[in-house]
């Protein structure tokens, strides 16, 4: 053993214990302290901060008491194994004694030991300065390695423990244990590291190179992190196609290789997009320098409102690419996606990654963890030119999972098609009469104001296609498709006075229907109680508690016991009734399947049959059969003939409504087991639903099928 030396604390001996059977008492400054984390025999913990304040110098390691000690005798095996063989007992003691030479040297030789721990102590503290100094090479240069290995694997973290130092005369080795807790990513890399040292003027220095840092470092080599998200899942059609369409955006970038500052590109990209310019620094300085670099993928009206400031941000690089990311079909249930300079993002505290998306609105918000999947990482070596050398940890991503919406191709196709001929602004919604699925959610921005909230959620006055609701109850008290009635010009019903175009004319109730007009509604109010109105209101499913939904759905509400001149403006769809498109569609299909469901958005999401949202029995068949043919006339011969077309019959009612903001008009009504409504929104009176539900029907075609 002649010129070898091994420098690291000895194994406990059997039989000592610490306060826990079976784990070894804590040794001193050279192992493990109290309170810290367990070790394996021969490894100390340098400069923990737990154990140690940063200000203070590394501690030396001190050699272990000998097992023959007075201090430990009491506790010793070979006290106890004395009564076996006092041989055994001489050899234990000369084994301590061994062990103390090897810690301490023979002779004067000092030990690597104290350095080693000094460096690792140094690194850990980000004292590179002095960490250097215990180096061969310049100190400056090695402070900039080690800076630099922090910052490019982006790391908030680091903590070094030595394992042990081999001595060979004036040379040694050392191994110790990295862990570096990497930003944003939430990894933690651990692996074992190792460096030589040299006895230089009687001082034990550092042999250093990049190995220094990581044993799979060449010459020249620098660590990178490279973080990539998989694709963000897809929103799909009942067929299991994507409603995503591929569109324009802009990936906004840089090169960092051919930055003249990074920090300076840093502070000037996040103050224009509200990033934090630390976040930012990191993940360019941690990404490979000779590759394109992503900071933000951009839609085509966040670039457009970012691009004069962005254009004064020195390096950024733009690039326009297609994805399918920030235009979809059915967007009002889709909803809306946001990149990562969002502020919703920032509001959450989540820590800039770029690749980051998240749903804004409808089913990507609904379902952001499921549809975003998580990031794959790696900690890559890269050579001076920058490709990648190695990979030195990996931590696999998981891709994001589709949601599958109950939205038909064809029907989704058709509304769009219909929407496009208008100048105004436009939605429809439709459903499956007999299941209650949504087959198509669509919009179109024109002239006019659309609804906040959308064809779904939105809380609108619905006018005269309420009475679609009003005529079942009606016809429920007895009234029937020919009783006459007068239209009148003007009507009071308990106090409040209601106006039409009519002419005081009497006609068949049918025709009063044909025509929304809303005195001979008015009038007729005052045949029903308000116990009546509100029990086929209630049967609608108008105010019930659906089935939960991934996103918001408004049922409608109708006050209860209505009375006078509040129940004259209820049947008429005015007073303090609101509605949404999508509750009214499911109004028209009760009146086409005779049953009413709960409507669903996502295949397999809401059980139709929950007796929960269930708001009550059906229709009486005879009430059905008589308002179905009300709502045939009213399209084949009164207001809503522009949604006639030839084929299969169409059944429907319209209304007209004035609001501060424009015009309203709708079409509420069905036809070959497709129940839908359809607004046109514009700044006059001249509108027509109808004509837009002609429009709708007419692209739709034979999709009789759908829901048959």
């Amino acid at each position: 053993m002649t010129g070898r030396r091994i420098v690291s604390p000895p194994p406990p001996e059997r039989g000592e214990r610490g306060e826990r059977g079976g784990h070894a008492r804590p040794r001193g400054p050279s192992g493990s302290r109290p309170g810290g984390p367990s070790l394996p025999p021969g490894s100390r913990v340098v400069g923990s901060p737990r154990s140690r304040d940063a200000a203070s110098p590394p501690v030396p390691a001190s050699p272990p008491v000998p097992a023959s000690s007075p201090a430990r005798r009491a506790s010793s095996p070979a006290r106890r194994a004395a009564k076996r063989s006092r041989l055994a007992a001489l050899v234990i003691v000369a084994v301590g004694v061994l062990v103390i030479g090897l810690a301490t040297g023979f002779g004067s030789e000092p030990s690597a030991e104290p350095a080693t721990q000094a460096f690792l102590l140094d690194w850990q503290l980000q004292q590179y300065g002095a960490a250097g100094a215990l180096t061969t090479a310049a100190p400056d240069t090695v402070a900039a390695d080690l800076k630099g290995a922090f910052s490019q694997v982006d790391a908030t973290q680091l903590f070094l423990s030595m394992n042990s130092v081999v001595q060979h005369g004036g040379t040694a080795q050392a191994s110790f244990t990295a862990s570096v807790s990497l930003a944003g990513a939430e990894h933690n890399w651990t692996y074992r590291g190792r460096f030589g040292l040299r006895r230089i003027d009687g001082a034990w220095k550092v042999d250093w190179s990049p190995s220094v840092i990581n044993p799979n470092l060449g010459p020249g080599e620098r660590l990178a992190l490279v973080t990539e998200f998989p694709a963000r899942a897809a929103v799909l059609d009942a067929e299991g196609d994507p409603l995503e369409l591929s569109a324009p955006a802009y990936e906004v970038g840089v090169w960092p290789a051919r930055l003249a500052s990074e920090a300076a590109t840093a502070r000037a990209f996040a103050a224009r997009t509200g990033l934090a310019a630390g976040q930012v620094l990191g993940q360019i300085a941690a990404a490979p320098p000779n590759q394109f670099f992503r900071l933000a993928t951009l839609d085509p009206a966040e670039y457009a409102r970012l691009r004069a400031a962005l254009g004064k941000v020195p390096g950024l690089v733009v690039q326009k690419v297609s994805e399918r990311l920030f235009q979809a079909e059915a967007t009002g249930l889709v909803g809306a996606v946001g990149s990562e300079v969002d502020p919703v993002l920032r509001a959450d505290g989540a820590y800039y990654l770029p690749g980051t998306t998240v749903g804004l609105s409808g089913l990507e918000q609904a379902y952001q963890r499921q549809l975003l999947g998580t990031p794959t990482t790696e900690v890559v070596a890269v050579n001076p030119a920058g490709s990648q050398t190695a990979v030195l940890a990996r931590w696999a991503g998981v891709p994001g999972t589709s949601v599958r919406t109950t939205i038909s191709s064809q029907v989704q196709n058709a509304a769009l098609n219909a929407l496009g001929t208008t100048s105004s602004s436009g939605e429809i919604v439709a459903v499956q009469a007999s299941t209650g699925q949504v087959l198509a959610v669509a919009q179109h921005q024109g002239a006019g104001v659309l609804p906040a909230a959308g064809p779904l959620a939105a809380k609108l006055v619905p006018g005269t296609a309420f009475t679609i609701v009003s005529a079942a109850a009606l016809l429920s008290d007895g009234l029937t498709a020919s009783t006459q009635i007068s239209c009148e010009n003007s009507f009071t019903v308990g106090g409040q006075t209601f106006t039409s175009d009519g002419t005081g004319e009497e006609k068949p109730f049918s025709a009063d229907f044909a025509d929304g007009c809303g005195t001979a509604f008015a009038g007729m109010s005052e045949r029903l109680t308000p116990g009546q109105f509100d029990e086929v209101v209630t049967a609608f499913g108008i105010g019930a508690k659906w089935s939960p939904s991934p996103v918001p759905l408004f049922s409608g509400s109708v006050p209860s016991g209505a009375e006078g001149a509040g129940l004259a403006a209820e049947t008429i769809g005015q007073g303090n009734i609101l509605v949404s498109p999508l509750s009214m569609a499911m109004v028209a299909a009760e009146v086409d399947s005779g049953r009413w469901h709960a409507p669903q958005v996502v295949v397999g999401g809401t059980d139709p049959e929950d007796p929960a949202s269930n708001p009550g029995a059906a229709l009486a068949p005879s009430a059905l059969s008589a308002l179905r043919s009300l709502m045939r006339t009213a399209v084949s011969s009164g207001a809503a003939h522009a949604a006639d077309t030839p084929g299969a019959p169409v059944y429907g009612q319209v209304g007209l409504v004035h609001s501060g903001s424009g015009w309203m008009s709708w079409f509420v009504g069905y036809r070959d087991h497709v129940a839908f409504t359809v607004l046109e929104s514009g700044p006059t009176a001249q509108l027509s639903a109808a004509a837009l539900a002609g429009a709708f029907v007419e692209a739709l075609g034979h999709v009789s099928a759908v829901g048959n």
